[in-house]
């Protein structure tokens, strides 16, 4: 299939959009949702980047005024520039693995089972660190962005380069990894969109600079749409997110990344669905 149905384009845009920012890894969401509507292929990946692209763009909007503040107090705001460092700092890791071992990964671990393996091992880690998390409140030291130290923001960048296995969920690893090194659930959460700015902004730019031959102007229709859909799902998502983690926690994403997990498997194993 050369390019998207207008329908499909708004069912992974949305899907996309609502799965980014949730730990719950949009890029297993897109393979099991592209593997049944039947598009996959190098098309289907540079259609992923652009809707990407919009969802990190709801992130930009929504928090427009502290990123334009951070960028003019670059030159001179000891606050801006130790903002940006932790965000480098965090960056680099999933950056230097992911140019090493992309296509590696993809060959291997771009496929509805494995995803689903990954959906199941990552619940587990997030029971377990919300367990402890309520086990040990006092451990939970830093309440603000701001308050974040670059060996804190290091460990969280390492924690991110976990969502390099497609299933493990990039937002869900540096929350946990933030809550873990001792990021209050709303701190880890803020601190998981930010670093999300860079990390996708440049896996776009690296995927469309390497694709950048698949792009035709047939494409232009659909690709807005499902940029248009990641950019409302993704907006509306984050806001509903962070209301969210003021009084809950994440347990419920886990029993539904085991639940899902467990649905592609048994699919699989009873031939119901043939997973491409």
């Amino acid at each position: 299939m050369d390019s998207p149905s207008l329908l499909t384009a708004l069912i992974l845009g949305i899907v996309e959009g609502l799965t980014e920012f949730l730990p719950i890894s949009s890029t297993g969401h897109l393979i099991v949702a592209g593997s049944l509507l039947g598009y996959t292929g190098e098309r289907a990946k540079v259609f992923e980047i652009v809707i990407q692209a919009g969802a990190i763009l709801a992130v930009c909007w929504e928090y427009r005024s502290r990123l334009l503040g951070v960028i003019a107090g670059l030159p001179r705001e000891r606050r801006a520039q130790r903002f940006a460092i932790n965000l480098l700092i965090a960056f680099l890791p999933a950056a230097i693995l992911g140019l090493l071992f992309n296509r590696l990964i993809k060959s291997v671990l771009f496929a509805p089972v494995p995803v689903a393996l990954a959906f199941i091992l990552g619940a587990f880690v997030i029971l377990w660190i919300e367990r402890r998390h309520r086990l040990r409140p006092a451990a939970a030291r830093i309440d603000d962005v701001d308050d974040v130290r670059w060996m804190d923001a290091l460990k969280i960048g390492l924690a991110q380069a976990f969502a390099l296995i497609p299933g493990t969920s990039r937002s869900g690893a540096t929350i946990m990894g933030g809550m873990l090194f001792g990021l209050s659930r709303r701190a880890a959460t803020e601190f998981s969109f930010f670093l999300a700015i860079p990390t996708l902004l440049a896996a776009c730019v690296y995927e469309f600079v390497r694709n950048r031959a698949l792009l035709s102007s047939q494409d232009v229709g659909a690709f807005g749409v499902g940029f248009a859909a990641a950019f409302v799902a993704a907006f509306l998502c984050v806001r509903w997110l962070l209301r969210y983690v003021s009084h809950h926690d994440f347990v419920p994403f886990a029993w539904y990344r085991i639940g899902f997990g467990a649905l592609i498997l048994f699919t699989a194993w009873r031939g119901l669905v043939r997973w491409d």
